[in-house]
């Protein structure tokens, strides 16, 4: 079945151009206009991908991005925030509470386009070889896309996921920010690298084991360092 997106957009315009250029991608859509419309079309039918407004009627993009997170079976839903606010603050408000991914109207439907291929990429692209990544006392796996801290379940985004997978992946190197964004979100993001210190602050907060093990390279990005080796047995 073709990958469905839900557009929660209450610029009938904005709306049209969007379901226009998603649909003639490939993607299958539905649209809503109000917040309270959409709580209830995801919760009859969890969409593969949520393109979601900020400022909507009944209840705003914020709320919605917030009850999402806060519920186990929408939790990982990739979320594409748009807003007419360009400010930073705004920006970092919506990346806070969950959202995988923020533009700023006016916007390129093409631009558009593109995020949600990366992001839909990365979240439901192939199980490699070893489905398991493990590092101190977290477990990932990239097969059931589950974390574990102490055998205990840990609740991530789609993009919190997958830049703890290429963390794990490389870890001991020195990842710049610019680097994370390319190869995590999967295009070259102009709007600013705030993003990935949002997301590594909410790694260390669901992961308390990553606090220090997580180092930030002043001006330049970060390193996973090698997890201590075992005390030998007594």
């Amino acid at each position: 079945m073709p990958t469905r997106i839900l557009i929660v957009e209450d610029d009938p315009d904005i709306a049209h151009l969007v379901v226009r250029y998603l649909e003639k991608a490939g993607f299958s859509t539905e649209h809503v206009a109000s917040g309270r419309d959409a709580l209830q079309a995801v919760t009859a039918r969890a969409p593969d991908l949520l393109v979601l407004d900020l400022m909507l009627p009944h209840v705003d993009g914020l709320e919605i991005c917030r009850r999402l997170r806060a519920t186990e079976a929408t939790a990982g839903i990739p979320i594409i925030m748009l807003t007419a606010r360009a400010e930073e603050a705004e920006k970092i408000v919506g990346l806070e509470i969950g959202a995988d991914d923020y533009l700023a109207k006016p916007f390129s439907p093409n631009e558009l386009v593109a995020r949600v291929r990366a992001l839909l990429r990365r979240a439901q692209r192939g199980t490699p070889a070893t489905s398991t990544l493990s590092y101190g006392p977290i477990a990932l796996d990239t097969e059931r896309h589950l974390v574990l801290l102490a055998g205990q379940p840990v609740t991530l985004t789609a993009k919190e996921f997958l830049l703890l997978e290429y963390l794990l992946k490389h870890r001991g190197r020195v990842l710049s920010r610019d680097l994370l964004l390319t190869d995590v979100w999967g295009y070259r993001y102009t709007g600013g690298t705030r993003t990935v210190d949002v997301h590594v602050r909410r790694l260390r907060e669901k992961l308390p084991v990553l606090t220090d093990a997580l180092v930030t390279v002043k001006q330049f990005g970060y390193k996973l360092a090698d997890p201590p080796a075992p005390s030998p047995a007594s």
